[in-house]
């Protein structure tokens, strides 16, 4: 009787912890479940905004991209605008600095320069420039008797110049460019003009002579129009005067004029 007692406590206390495990079990199985579907819903999220974001990112891509070609294309037509032409032409006027005799010291010249240039290419031409220097060297006191002794201390002289040579453009901008020229040619010096009963070497300058002349530059020019622009030249210039030669520096400056197509 006792153990049958003590058999039913036991059952008793056994039942109840028996039916809470497979509870347990599926509750827990439910929540895994539950936490296995939430991820995979968030992944499925996330791809399908991995799946939008490269679409919208490479559409963001074909709009800039054709607005960086339309761009492109109008800077190229704007450079074709601009320098395909056949032909140049400018007038400028110039400076330089130019030792008149192997002793005297140097003096400004001043210079009007007009010249017209043939392009095969938008970057390539070919250059025929002629120009004329006029300045007043300062001799001193010269060698010179008579009446008109000290008189002619600062005799005006002159010199004129035909060059030929080619031009090259190596940085071309709608607005702007610089380009590189090489010329060489003639050169006539007129020292005695100005001399009266005087010579040339008693008043040390270099006598009247035709000698070579060279010129190497850098252009610099900007665009007001297609066809017109504002041009900027620094230069080293070369003669042969008197058996030296004279190494002057200087610039031109002045308006360009453009036309015929190429």
């Amino acid at each position: 009787m006792h153990a049958l007692r003590r058999f039913s406590l036991l059952l008793a206390l056994v039942l109840p912890a028996i039916s809470a495990v497979p509870a347990q079990s599926t509750s827990g199985s439910s929540s895994s479940t539950s936490q296995d579907q939430a991820q995979n819903a968030g992944q499925s999220s996330d791809a399908s905004q991995a799946q939008q974001q490269p679409a919208l990112t490479q559409g963001q891509i074909s709009v800039q991209e054709r607005i960086r070609q339309r761009r492109l294309q109008r800077r190229a037509t704007a450079i074709h605008d601009a320098y395909d032409h056949r032909w140049e032409t400018y007038m400028d006027m110039g400076y330089l600095r130019f030792q008149p005799g192997p002793s005297l010291q140097r003096l400004t010249y001043y210079a009007w320069e007009t010249g017209l240039t043939r392009f095969s290419t938008e970057r390539l031409g070919f250059i025929l420039d002629g120009r004329g220097y006029f300045g007043t060297a300062y001799c001193g006191t010269p060698n010179v008797t008579g009446p008109c002794t000290g008189y002619f201390t600062r005799p005006a002289i002159s010199q004129y110049d035909v060059l030929g040579g080619p031009i090259y453009r190596f940085y071309m901008q709608p607005k702007f460019s610089i380009a590189g020229r090489a010329m060489a040619g003639w050169a006539h010096g007129n020292f005695s003009g100005d001399l009266s009963n005087g010579t040339t070497s008693q008043f040390g300058l270099y006598p009247d002579a035709d000698t070579f002349a060279a010129s190497a530059a850098v252009i610099g020019e900007y665009n007001l129009t297609p066809g017109i622009g504002f041009k900027l030249a620094p230069e080293y210039f070369f003669t042969g005067f008197g058996g030296n030669i004279q190494a002057s520096r200087g610039f031109t400056i002045g308006m360009v004029y453009r036309f015929g197509k190429q």
